[in-house]
């Protein structure tokens, strides 16, 4: 298992160095300049997002929306961002920032292509994502990979991560056996998977919303409770951003890139934009156009970045600042530096934390299912679905137990691989990208049909 870490941790420093933060960024800022900056249209998508929709699909839009954002609003806005500060600093949380509002327009985009591109099945359910639109393109080879990538990361980012993270926290909270952990989420999970997106969806609808307005009112209750160390925090956030900075106050030494890694690859991990992941369950809902859905699925990041990483991310560094017995560079964990942080605040800190690891957690397992399952039903067919989610279950259970910082970094190094196909596929699509959102969005044509559309 050690020699298993070393590798995988070799391989995670490779693909997350310098060429994949140039690929990332600069497809993000691609993608900005060629939709004309669409961040700006993010309260738009949130309206449409609760408007009827009268296209065809498998879920309602918004059913569609909360799917993906099941998957996005995971223990990358928890501890994913204090794994962020423990190794990159405080200038991380800003660096996961900018890459979630510069993401936006990439998770635009790749939904874009996966509803524009997506197929009908003989039983008349759709599929869609980079896999149809490499298909489209006659790149099979590209689509192939990325359906055994998102298969493959599912397990980890999906799925071993978030029951990792949900053992961990019950067990360091309240020493509860990280196996019985386990054991009950796989018979949760069995219970809602086998009923495929319907039940997903239905599950999800009321679970995220509930879920992601809670734990932000719990984060914004402890900034006011620290609210004398707010500005010092956003001056050390944003000064740690761009300067290398020793070891001080707490907080790790890092170097700009460092903080730019750590920063980018827990926004990424987080939002996953530039992952195609997402689209894929957008794919499924109603749509008349594939801009539409396109802004809808673009809020996510939104909600998920913008919002809920940028609150977590100044709770644990306010924290940290306003009490000087919290060491980050002891406690180089994300999982421990996120209790250390909320159980400073007396009485509700520990259960905003606990409630948002075990929910977002959850939520996560239930729409990376979606995903994966959808890559499995177009690698092979629909009886290997039923295999593959048997083997979830049992990966659920694993992945209580193990090691986390394998798990992470297998997790990191199969979202990069990931990345790589759907960019190619989102960025061979561009003038089809551009020509679309013009008409639909910037015309005024939203709510016309696009006949051409599955």
């Amino acid at each position: 298992m050690e020699v298993f870490n070393n590798v995988v941790s070799w391989l995670n420093d490779v693909l997350w160095g310098v060429p994949m933060i140039i690929f990332l960024l600069g497809t993000h800022i691609i993608l900005t300049v060629a939709t004309k900056g669409v961040q700006r249209k993010v309260f738009k998508g949130i309206k449409l997002s609760v408007e009827k929709n009268n296209g065809k699909g498998d879920v309602s839009v918004f059913g569609a929306l909360t799917t993906a954002l099941a998957s996005t609003v995971g223990t990358g806005n928890i501890i994913g961002v204090g794994t962020a500060i423990t190794i990159g600093g405080p200038g991380a949380v800003l660096w996961t920032w900018l890459t979630g509002i510069l993401g936006i327009a990439t998770k635009y985009c790749e939904t874009f292509i996966a509803v524009k591109h997506r197929k009908k099945m003989d039983d008349g359910s759709y599929i869609g994502g980079a896999m149809t639109a490499l298909d489209d393109l006659k790149k099979p080879f590209l689509a192939k990979l990325f359906s055994i990538f998102t298969m493959l990361a599912a397990f980890g980012i999906g799925c071993g991560v978030q029951s990792n993270a949900i053992a961990s926290m019950l067990d360091e909270n309240f020493s509860f056996p990280t196996y019985i952990t386990g054991i009950v989420l796989a018979v949760l999970t069995f219970i809602v998977i086998f009923g495929g997106i319907k039940s997903i969806s239905n599950v999800c609808t009321k679970l995220v919303p509930i879920m992601s307005i809670l734990y932000s009112i719990g984060c914004i209750v402890i900034l006011c409770i620290n609210i004398s160390y707010v500005p010092e925090t956003i001056l050390l956030i944003v000064k740690s951003a761009f300067s290398a900075r020793a070891m001080a106050g707490g907080f790790v030494g890092s170097t700009i890139l460092i903080a730019m890694r750590y920063g980018m690859a827990r926004g990424l991990f987080s939002n996953e934009s530039g992952m195609g992941s997402a689209p894929i369950a957008s794919a499924a809902g109603n749509a008349e156009n594939a801009v539409k859905p396109a802004i809808v699925g673009s809020t996510g990041v939104f909600w998920d970045t913008v919002v809920i990483c940028l609150l977590t991310g100044l709770v644990l560094c306010t924290c940290v600042v306003a009490n000087p017995n919290i060491d980050a560079v002891l406690l180089n964990n994300g999982s421990k530096l996120c209790s250390a942080c909320f159980a400073s605040i007396p009485y509700i800190g520990t259960p905003i934390l606990v409630f948002g690891v075990i929910t977002f957690a959850y939520s996560t397992i239930l729409g990376w299912n979606y995903y994966a399952t959808q890559c499995v039903k177009y690698l092979f067919n629909k009886k290997a679905v039923k295999v593959y989610l048997f083997i979830w279950v049992v990966v659920i259970f694993v992945g209580s137990v193990m090691d986390l910082t394998a798990v992470w970094n297998l997790a990191d190094v199969l979202n990069a691989l990931m990345v790589i196909p759907n960019v190619i596929a989102v960025l061979l699509l561009i003038k089809e990208i551009k020509k679309d959102t013009n008409y639909y969005l910037y015309e005024n044509h939203l709510d016309e049909v696009d006949k051409e559309l599955i």
